[in-house]
């Protein structure tokens, strides 16, 4: 069997798993559809079972063609680690991240979150921004809030303005059309961006999210020009060349620290001179690497109430309503247990790659990024001088 025979095989039961999933109103598998559309192909129903999805996914990971290939045998570990973690096999925290994102989960020291922590205090400092319960509210004042009917207008205008500036640093050239709704769900999620081809759909949470000016700004880079533009430039080029891989999209597996990394620490790229953006960005980088803290310790055992205190001494701003749900999402969900962990390595290889990379550097990851999807061998090997991701080791 060859590689793309392969890659077809597994795009098909991915597809029947999604559209199981889907059917019983579970979460979805299939997060982006980069496949070049064929009208003429029949969707394959629904699969029978979770079970049968996993047995048919295993036989695939013992085909030759898929053990030759790293990158198609590292994904069907990533959709069976996963897979059998909704079936109840739990695995430890760093085996259940290596499999699925592909990064290690060392932590970062103390000295680093201080450090971390200091940039991003003296970034708010200089906008006039305390640290403690108002640090929000007051960051929210400075930057001007928006009223919710007027976000997705306020998004769409600063994508359509950044867009320039976007795909001058990546080389994308590939267009794509975006739909904006609205939700309501009590989840973590404030917004969301999911699609197929060149088509995204956003969807923005009522329950969670509110915007200023600034957050529009961050917002569109994020999930405009960040994942919907780069999306889109995969699904292009995958159009014109067949490279065998496979081209539907899952939280769960290796491309999402390239993902989320990139999409956070996208405004240091291309607005490094707008402070309110940075200062977006610095504090992003540090509460994420807060919540890897509490990603680490829940997993390892520790109290609910030592995770707390640990949070609030580091982030006052935070409620325990917002701990609580980051000590859930990060124990209890599979896809969350392995997806979440993305942000916070991914952020953090980002923004040193911005801090320290050359521009040399800079410009090859970006471009790189926008061709298609990267591992995190993939940016390690792009810069071999960069940080390691998942973090180097806590001082314990």
């Amino acid at each position: 069997m060859t590689t793309t025979s392969v890659r077809d095989r597994i795009e098909a039961v991915l597809r029947a798993w999604d559209g199981y999933e889907r059917h019983r109103g579970a979460t979805a598998v299939i997060d982006y559809d980069c496949a070049p559309l064929d009208h003429t192909a029949a969707t394959p129903p629904p699969a029978a079972s979770r079970v049968a999805v996993l047995a048919e996914l295993t036989a695939i990971a013992d085909e030759p063609a898929c053990q030759r290939d790293d990158r198609l045998r590292s994904l069907v570990d990533a959709h069976v680690t996963y897979l059998r973690a909704m079936l109840g096999q739990r695995l430890p925290l760093a085996d259940h991240v290596r499999r699925t994102q592909g990064c290690g989960t060392a932590g970062w020291p103390d000295d680093y979150l201080t450090q971390v922590g200091d940039r991003a205090r003296s970034c708010l400092a200089d906008l006039g921004v305390d640290w403690d319960a108002r640090t929000l509210t007051q960051l929210a004042r400075v930057e001007g809030t928006l009223r919710r009917q007027d976000a997705p207008d306020a998004i769409e205008q600063a994508a359509a303005d950044l867009e320039p500036l976007v795909r001058a640093a990546t080389g994308a050239d590939a267009p794509y059309q975006l739909t904006i709704e609205s939700a309501d769900v009590d989840a973590y999620w404030s917004y969301w961006l999911d699609g197929a081809g060149a088509a995204a759909r956003l969807r923005l949470n009522r329950h969670r999210a509110e915007f200023t000016e600034t957050q529009a700004r961050v917002f569109a880079l994020h999930e405009v020009l960040g994942h919907a533009l780069q999306s889109a430039s995969w699904y292009a080029r995958w159009t014109a060349t067949d490279d065998g891989a496979v081209r539907l999209l899952s939280v769960h597996t290796n491309p999402q620290v390239l993902l989320e990394g990139l999409a956070q620490a996208l405004p240091l790229f291309v607005i490094g001179d707008n402070a309110q953006a940075v200062a977006r960005v610095r504090v992003a980088h540090y509460t994420q690497l807060v919540r890897a803290g509490l990603h680490l310790a829940i997993n390892d055992g520790t109290s609910v109430a030592d995770c707390v205190a640990w949070a609030q001494a580091r982030v006052p701003f935070w409620t325990e309503e917002e701990i609580g749900n980051a000590l859930t999402d990060r124990s209890v969900d599979p896809q969350l247990r392995s997806y979440l962990w993305a942000y916070p390595a991914g952020i953090d290889w980002f923004v040193a790659l911005a801090d320290r990379g050359g521009a040399e550097t800079r410009t090859a990851v970006l471009r790189a990024a926008y061709r298609g999807p990267l591992a995190p061998v993939d940016l390690a090997a792009l810069w071999p001088a960069g940080p390691t991701i998942g973090g180097p080791g806590t001082d314990d």
